[in-house]
């Protein structure tokens, strides 16, 4: 497809990488000069310098003729205003990104008179994953499949764990929970494991199921964490703003540090019920001071990356049970992982995956068989993707042993009604159905493309 991105910041970077190597024929537009010069030199993509909100840098685009236009720049008013102009000038889909907390009540209204496709929030989306990984403290990372039915949650196997040394077959003998171990990371080795596989101390495995069956699994391999209620947040911008609203809806005991007076004044104003401090959350007697150690969970959102990182590992020396950091550069992502932070969280990657789920189903005729909902996992190295089973699919009713799948890939869960199912060789797909998908070096685009000779 033919795509115009607007913004070669973080996000742009990332899409263009993305998509130039998925072979969609992609142009950038940005303001700085450098930017697009770095881009065109590095992928298979074209460039133009100029604002991208102007009628004449939109027609030199020529994005009448794109398939889809993506405008991520920093600026809400300049996204919305290029995805406007770019939508009367025929240009098939418009994504825009928003950030600002006062439009998203009114997202929905704008997405409608605006014509746009699709309105992205990076910050809104990495609340709900910090929220989900607060719910679920055992897991490193939780996403979430079939309107929520089904999770797919990261653990790392400690010594205490009693999955450290054995075999996949021997799983029902430890735990009756109906979960699926999807993926395994170890150290510079992934795996789509079979029965065979050995578990180890230290790796990191990606399970499925649904949630009550995750908790059980925690349980009865002794890597069940206690209910979190009492949260400290440092940084008090986009992300803690939303997670708050959120955390404040479920009862949680939350404390935001914000080391700029006007903003924790205006925290303080919007949250009354939360404890809201003027401070410098960097400080240790600060964090000392207003009670680390007694806290269940910390989060890390400022502005710096090493900041983040670095308060993260003081609140895991102060006991603190559950540690997450934000973190803009994921090419920290494998050195931090040797590091003892819980979590990590990516609002552009979110972002970006998010996108590029929605340019895969556009990819294809028949749309309703495409991509419904991606994740990419183990440094985007391996992606888990959601379909939905239509009547045209040429393998529905037929058993999933017949099926001449590919390697390196698994049909992980299934999403029928209220059922979820752990599939089997026996298992069929139904019309209906949402299947969850784990796939290693292929890129699918339809369910169809899970058969061997398909592409």
């Amino acid at each position: 497809m033919r795509i115009v991105i607007l913004g070669a910041g973080k996000v742009g970077f990332t899409l263009c990488a993305q998509l130039a190597e998925e072979d969609h024929d992609v142009l950038v537009i940005d303001r700085e000069a450098d930017k697009i010069e770095r881009l065109v030199d590095r992928y298979d993509v074209l460039g133009i310098t100029g604002n991208g909100a102007t009628f004449q840098i939109l027609t030199e685009a020529q994005v009448e003729e794109a398939d889809i236009f993506i405008a991520v720049t920093d600026s809400d008013e300049l996204n919305l205003l290029a995805g406007l102009l770019a939508k009367r000038l025929g240009a098939g889909n418009c994504i825009v990104r928003v950030r600002n907390p006062e439009y998203l009540e009114q997202r929905e209204f704008m997405k409608e008179t605006m014509g746009l496709s699709m309105i992205v929030n990076p910050e809104l989306e990495a609340a709900f994953e910090i929220r989900r990984m607060i719910l679920f403290p055992s897991a490193v990372k939780v996403d979430t499949f079939a309107n929520g039915r089904i999770e797919l949650a990261e653990f790392r196997i400690t010594a205490k764990s009693s999955l450290t040394g054995k075999f996949l077959y021997q799983l029902p003998k430890l735990s009756k929970a109906k979960v699926l171990i999807c993926a395994i990371s170890r150290q510079e080795e992934i795996l789509i494991p079979d029965g065979n596989a050995q578990l180890q101390e230290n790796d990191r495995i990606y399970v499925i199921g649904q949630h009550q069956n995750l908790v059980r699994f925690c349980r009865d391999i002794r890597l069940f964490e206690q209910k979190i209620q009492r949260v400290m947040i440092v940084g008090g911008g986009r992300i803690a703003y939303y997670l708050a609203t959120q955390l404040a809806e479920l009862g949680l005991t939350v404390k935001i540090i914000e080391s700029q007076q006007q903003r924790a004044q205006e925290l303080s104003e919007k949250f009354p019920h939360l404890t809201v401090i003027h401070s410098d959350g960097s400080d240790e007697v600060v964090l000392e001071e207003e009670g680390l150690a007694r806290m269940d969970a910390f989060v890390a959102l400022t502005g710096l990356d090493e900041e983040n990182i670095v308060m993260s590992l003081y609140a895991k020396q102060q006991k603190v049970k559950k540690t997450i950091a934000k973190v803009t550069r994921m090419d920290f992502a494998q050195v931090l992982e040797q590091l003892a932070i819980d979590s990590v969280v990516s609002p552009k990657s979110i972002i970006a995956n998010q996108i590029l789920s929605y340019v895969r189903a556009k990819d294809l005729q028949d749309e309703s068989s495409g991509v419904r909902r991606m994740y990419r996992l183990i440094h985007d190295q391996v992606e888990a993707l959601e379909f939905v089973v239509t009547e045209s699919c040429s393998f529905k009713n037929q058993p999933l042993k017949t099926l001449n799948t590919k390697e390196n890939l698994l049909i992980a869960a299934i999403s029928r009604g209220k059922q979820t199912i752990v599939p089997d060789g026996e298992t069929v797909l139904r019309p209906g159905d949402h299947v969850i998908i784990v796939a290693k070096e292929e890129k699918i685009h339809s369910l169809e493309m899970i058969l061997k000779g398909t592409r």
